[in-house]
């Protein structure tokens, strides 16, 4: 499997992705779209999520395809961007039939990003159903763009001591390719309360107020019984994306699984103060094991998380991972 090649995330048949992006007020939403239905699955991880459709993805519940994924900025507000990837999607004739008609299932997660760029009135604004609707018009199946768009427009990382002393966060993408004909690759945004970690050291993360130099915030947070991290909220939320031929039980397992590829990269992860939350999507095209795809899965995510802060540009002042 080392020898495998790391690749960009990979065009798949029967799925596009689109971005719409305001670097305007630093917010934005991400359509993953899959018209002709794929099976899905999700595991939500933080201890703040803000989600919508997540309890169908059980696999005791009816419905086992999804056709859409919306991910967005815009704290709670953002949810309202699945309106209008459903309604793209129901112009194309797509969703679950209902003998009324169709209906397109769109589970939604949001990342927290309302303290990044200009207020309008009293609050920045927030991507809306007609920006997830537009992130439709704009998807495709190839050459995805990464970093400071769609729904990681807004993405900070390290946010421990503050919006202040944080790095920039965004969205990437990575994925993997067997002989077999399985591909296996992750859409992420990265807009952790923790440090992106890789090669034993921080790539983006908090920074100290006197020497700008990154700080660990698990050891701080650990050794300090009295601090705690301030209340900005944090998530990371994404997809992973299959050709796997998989039940609806097994897809709730790889995105299980892959949260493994969060903890590797973002330390602390999890925490009560994220909303970490990953959907799984699969096309149903090649048979495969789910602890395989699994197992790429936590590494395509883990890939995708670095590129994240990698290909992020400095946006209000907070500087990118290669500015600090």
């Amino acid at each position: 499997m080392d020898a495998l090649a790391l690749q960009p995330l990979l065009p798949l048949p029967g799925i596009a992705i689109g971005h719409y992006t305001d670097l305007t007020h630093g917010t934005g939403c991400t359509a993953i779209l899959c018209p002709e239905g794929a099976v899905g699955g999700v595991d939500v991880r933080g201890g703040a999520p803000g989600t919508r459709e997540t309890a169908l993805l059980d696999p005791t519940c009816k419905v086992s395809e999804v056709h859409g994924v919306a991910l967005a900025g815009g704290s709670a507000f953002g949810l309202a961007t699945a309106d209008g990837v459903m309604r793209w999607l129901a112009e194309q004739g797509c969703g679950y039939d209902t003998g009324m008609g169709r209906v397109p299932i769109v589970p939604a997660a949001i990342v927290f990003d309302l303290g990044v760029g200009p207020l309008q009135g009293n609050r920045k604004p927030a991507p809306s159903a007609r920006n997830g609707y537009e992130a439709c018009q704009r998807a495709r199946q190839d050459d995805v763009a990464e970093g400071c768009v769609g729904a990681g427009a807004g993405s900070t990382v390290g946010k421990f001591l503050g919006l202040a002393r944080c790095s920039k966060g965004g969205l990437g993408c990575a994925a993997w390719s067997l002989p077999s004909g399985l591909k296996v690759g992750a859409l992420v945004v990265v807009n952790a309360l923790g440090n992106v970690v890789a090669d034993g050291r921080i790539l983006a993360g908090a920074r100290h107020p006197a020497t700008n130099a990154f700080v660990d915030i698990a050891q701080t947070w650990a050794a300090a019984s009295e601090l705690a991290p301030t209340r900005l909220g944090n998530t990371t939320v994404g997809a992973v994306i299959t050709n796997a031929r998989l039940t609806k039980a097994e897809a709730a397992k790889v995105a299980q699984m892959a949260q493994a590829g969060i903890a590797r990269r973002i330390r602390p992860s999890h925490t009560p103060h994220d909303g970490d939350t990953l959907f799984a999507l699969c096309t149903r095209q090649v048979p495969a094991d789910a602890g395989q795809v699994g197992a790429l899965a936590a590494r395509a995510v883990a890939a995708a998380i670095r590129r994240a802060v990698e290909k992020a540009h400095t946006l209000f002042d907070i500087p990118a991972a290669s500015d600090v």
